[in-house]
């Protein structure tokens, strides 16, 4: 199927097939280049093939899983990123913040000198490092933080945008079930709300477990979620989301919560508490789904072995 050639899908209104473009100087931006569909990266690219854009992945290497989400997200496959680079007009970089250097430096390798928009969760100092890769290639650099889940409905998502041509990607999601936003000032702004978001939501999730597990460890686990019930009733709510999250997402959450350390530590402000955040994230066994997980588990995970 070319481009333009798809219909509205999931990602985008029923009818709605306008396709908006970024003019960069590689020709047509109705090909985008996506790296890499995990949940996030997947349903990005569901909404942007839904808007008329021919969306294309980089599959050597990667596992049945990402591929089947590329399927499923009418993602087309390049192969390597190499050719995906030399066929797409813009790159879109969603990965985990560790990854996130190593993928632009991949990108720039291959010569691209699209449009290069970094949409993960990294501190603006990591940003910067990422533009100088990228512009150092060849690429026009805009920085991206998604906050809210995979848009799978509308009005949960947003992509906020910053730098000089942050327009211009922001055009590419027009009738789409993500909702970007510009963010006044220069490459880092974007990041910083994400980061900033971040500290309080997954940073306070962490807080969380932590406490029980303080709690736990000094045997007045039952004596503390009795009174969370009296005095804090959301609080079982979120003591379960927050377990669950640590479980499935804490391999990725960790390096999230360096990076948010590494911008308190930039602005001047204490660092500490998102370092053991990260910490706590890092402890508990990763699962691939959170059906089979509980709260007592991932406590456990977080307290030292006594018998050790």
């Amino acid at each position: 199927m070319g481009d333009g050639e798809k219909t509205a899908t999931a990602g985008s209104p029923r009818g709605s097939e306008k396709t908006a473009t970024a003019g960069s100087p590689r020709g047509s931006e109705k090909t985008v280049g996506l790296l890499h569909p995990g949940e996030m990266g997947s349903a990005v690219g569901r909404c942007l093939a839904g808007a008329g854009h021919k969306v294309l992945w980089a599959g050597t290497g990667r596992s049945p899983d990402t591929a089947a989400r590329a399927q499923a997200a009418g993602l087309a496959d390049a192969g390597q990123v190499a050719a995906l680079a030399a066929r797409a007009g813009v790159v879109l970089s969603i990965c985990p913040p560790h990854a996130a250097v190593e993928v632009a430096r991949q990108v720039a390798a291959a010569g691209f000198s699209g449009l290069y928009v970094d949409a993960n969760a990294i501190a603006p100092g990591t940003a910067a490092t990422v533009a100088a890769v990228a512009e150092a290639g060849g690429a026009s650099y805009v920085d991206g933080g998604i906050i809210g889940p995979p848009p799978d409905a509308p009005d949960r998502t947003r992509l906020y945008l910053s730098g000089a041509r942050a327009a211009a990607a922001a055009a590419l999601f027009a009738g789409t079930w993500v909702d970007a936003r510009v963010v006044d000032g220069r490459v880092g702004a974007a990041s910083a709300v994400k980061l900033a978001y971040a500290a309080w939501t997954k940073g306070s999730a962490a807080l969380l477990l932590a406490a029980e597990a303080l709690a736990s460890a000094a045997g007045v686990h039952d004596a503390l979620l009795a009174e969370w019930d009296i005095s804090q009733p959301g609080l079982e709510r979120r003591r379960a989301g927050a377990a669950r999250s640590a479980a499935v997402k804490g391999w990725r959450w960790d390096a999230e919560m360096e990076e948010i350390a590494d911008s308190m530590a930039a602005a001047g402000l204490p660092d500490g508490f998102h370092r053991a955040a990260a910490e706590i994230f890092r402890r508990p066994p990763r699962h691939t789904s959170g059906d089979s997980v509980t709260v007592s588990d991932v406590i456990a995970a977080l307290l030292p072995d006594r018998d050790a």
